[in-house]
C-alpha cells in the first residue's frame, strides 16, 4: 500500500503543481512581460514562486493518493480479502500513517526553509523591479502613462542607448501644461536621482488661465524623472520571509521589525508546524472515510464526497481560528486545533470501521 500511495502521491503532486503554477505564470506573463521585462526576469519569478506552490498542493495530493488507492482496493475487493486474513481498519491504517509522516516531512522543509528563502528573495526582487526605469519608461512606440497628469513616449531607443524622437507631457503644475520634444535623449543615473537629457528640442508652456502659448528652444535640457518611477516600496521585513527561530524566539522583535501584532507572528511560526500536520491529516482522512463504507459493487462514490466534506471541515475549523490568534497572542495553542479535530476524525471513522453497528443482525439475535 505504501509504495502505491507514494506512485500516486508523485502523480497527482505533479499535475497540481503544473496547474497551479501555470496559472501563476500566466499571471506573471501578463505583469512583467506586458511592463517590458526580460523572459529571464519572468523565469526568474516563476522559480521563486514554485516552493509556495508546492506547500500549498502537497496535502491535496496526499488526500488524493490515500482516496484513490484504498478506493481502487476496495473496489478490487483486494481490502475484503486482507481484512479475512485478520487485518483491522487499524492494521491497514499504517502504510496511511507512514506515508503521511513522509508528506509532513516534506512539508515541514518547504515551510522552515526553502518558501521562507524564496518568498524573501521574490519580494526583493520585486522592490528592485518596481525602481527599473527601463521596464516603466522605456518603450519604444508607446504613450506611456507613468502619472495621471504626464504622458511619455519614444519612438525608438539605438544600441548605444540614445532615445530618439521624444515627446514628454507634463500636467503636474496647476494652471500650467508643458510639452517637451526632442530629437534625441539619455537617461543619466546621479546622486541617486534619475534625469532625463534631452538634446535639441522645444519646450511649449501652455497657461490655462490666460490662455497663452509660449516656446523655447533648447540645445540641451535636463528633466528629473525620479517622480515618475514607481518606488519599490517598504523594505521592512516581513513575517514571511523570517526564520520560524527568531519568531519563536525573539517573537516582540520580529514584531516590531514587521510592524505587525504579536499575534500574527505567533500566527505565522506556528502555522508553518500546522500546514504539515495537515498533511497527515488529509492522507488519514482519505483513508480512513472510505473504510467505514465496506464492499460495495457500486463504489464508494458516498464514501469519497464524504471524505471531501470531512476536509473541508478541517479547513473551516483552520480559517475560524486564525483571527482570535492574531488578535490575541495568548490563544496560539488555537493553531493546532484543525489538526486535534482531523485527528479525532480519524480515530472515529476507524473505529466505527472496525466494529460496524449492524442493526439488522442484533435484530434477529434478540428475535433468537
Amino acid at each position: 500500500m505504501l509504495s502505491r500511495f507514494l506512485v500516486l502521491f508523485g502523480f497527482f503532486a505533479l499535475v497540481l503543481v503544473s496547474v497551479y503554477w501555470v496559472n501563476r505564470a500566466v499571471m506573471l506573463f501578463d505583469r512583467l512581460i506586458g511592463d517590458g521585462h526580460s523572459a529571464g526576469i519572468f523565469l526568474e519569478f516563476t522559480a521563486l514562486s514554485l516552493p509556495n506552490v508546492i506547500r500549498l498542493v502537497l496535502p491535496m495530493a496526499a488526500f488524493a493518493a490515500t482516496t484513490y488507492v484504498t478506493n481502487r482496493l476496495t473496489s478490487d475487493s483486494e481490502m475484503a480479502v486482507v481484512q479475512a486474513t485478520g487485518y483491522s481498519p487499524w492494521r491497514l491504517a499504517r502504510p496511511a500513517f507512514v506515508f503521511g509522516l513522509m508528506v509532513m516531512a516534506m512539508m515541514l522543509v518547504l515551510s522552515h526553509v526553502l518558501v521562507p528563502a524564496s518568498l524573501g528573495q521574490l519580494r526583493e526582487r520585486e522592490g528592485e523591479i518596481a525602481e527599473s526605469v527601463s521596464a516603466q519608461l522605456l518603450r519604444e512606440g508607446q504613450f506611456l502613462h507613468p502619472s495621471a497628469d504626464v504622458t511619455f513616449y519614444i519612438r525608438d531607443i539605438t544600441a548605444d542607448g540614445e532615445l530618439t524622437d521624444v515627446f514628454l507631457s507634463d500636467r503636474r503644475q496647476e494652471g500650467r501644461n508643458v510639452t517637451y520634444t526632442a530629437d534625441s535623449a539619455y537617461v543619466l543615473r546621479e546622486d541617486g536621482a534619475t534625469n532625463l537629457v534631452m538634446l535639441n528640442g522645444l519646450a511649449q508652456t501652455l497657461d490655462l488661465d490666460t490662455e497663452r502659448l509660449s516656446t523655447t528652444t533648447f540645445s540641451d535640457l535636463t528633466y528629473d524623472i525620479s517622480g515618475l518611477v514607481a518606488s519599490g516600496g517598504s523594505q521592512r521585513p516581513r513575517t514571511y520571509a523570517m526564520s520560524t527561530w527568531n519568531m519563536l524566539t525573539r517573537t516582540e522583535e520580529m514584531a516590531e521589525l514587521a510592524d505587525d501584532p504579536v499575534g500574527e507572528v505567533l500566527e505565522e511560526a506556528h502555522g508553518r508546524f500546522q500546514q504539515p500536520l495537515l498533511a497527515l491529516v488529509a492522507a488519514l482522512i482519505g483513508y480512513a472515510a472510505l473504510m467505514v463504507g465496506g464492499y460495495s459493487r457500486f463504489g464508494l462514490g458516498r464514501q469519497i464526497v464524504f471524505a471531501i466534506f470531512l476536509l473541508v471541515v478541517v479547513k473551516l475549523t483552520e480559517s475560524l481560528v486564525t483571527t482570535p490568534v492574531r488578535a490575541n497572542a495568548m490563544l496560539w495553542p488555537l493553531i493546532y486545533l484543525p489538526t486535534l479535530v482531523g485527528l479525532g476524525i480519524t480515530a472515529a471513522l476507524l473505529h466505527v470501521a472496525s466494529r460496524p453497528f449492524r442493526p439488522a443482525r442484533a435484530s434477529s439475535e434478540a428475535a433468537a
